[in-house]
């Protein structure tokens, strides 16, 4: 049976304790193996490891693609390391909700159905649409399995303010892809 949704006012990182806690005890009752999520500089990923502790579940921390913010590296090296050594798995790849058509914007100013498909899921909140977006990257990955539900975790910008039980699907099938529990989110 699944649990109270935990709702916030307000978006950003003073929600990322009550979100990581919520998505690894309700993972935990589920009997959930991986939790992805969204982690430009690996931050959010080493808190929802140390909430994770001891419990035999997988971390998988999505960045960035290379370019978003400028430059080719998005996370250094140094650092991508340093998260695998403890444990969490580190995906940089295209976006699954934005990738080659944000070039088109960029170019022509218009948008095609997968900028729609990412606004559509915005009218559940930025954290939403983040943890929806991270779950297909990592499933493209390979770090994530789409034969099980796992638990995706976004954010608003900075932090985590939204998790949900998904079962993820790759970008070529993604209307597969099932939302089955919402954990946490912003309120609209």
């Amino acid at each position: 049976m699944p649990k109270d949704l935990l709702l916030f006012d307000t978006p950003g990182p003073t929600n990322t304790a009550q979100t990581l806690a919520a998505a690894v005890a309700r993972a935990e009752e589920l009997g959930l193996r991986y939790l992805v999520v969204a982690s430009t500089t690996g931050d959010t990923a080493e808190a929802l490891r140390r909430e994770v502790g001891e419990r035999d579940m997988q971390v998988v921390c999505v960045s960035y693609h290379a370019e978003f913010r400028g430059g080719d590296e998005v996370m250094p090296r140094e650092r991508r390391v340093e998260l695998r050594e403890q444990g969490i798995e580190v995906v940089i790849g295209s976006h699954a909700l934005s990738g080659v058509e944000r070039a088109i914007y960029n170019k022509f100013g218009t948008i095609g159905p997968v900028e729609l498909m990412a606004h559509c899921l915005r009218c559940f909140g930025q954290g939403i649409k983040v943890a929806v977006e991270v779950a297909v990257m990592a499933a493209d990955s390979a770090a994530a399995p789409t034969s099980e539900d796992i638990v995706a975790i976004g954010g608003s910008g900075k932090g985590a303010d939204a998790a949900v039980v998904i079962r993820a699907a790759h970008q070529n099938n993604f209307f597969d892809l099932r939302v089955r529990e919402i954990i946490a989110m912003v309120r609209g």
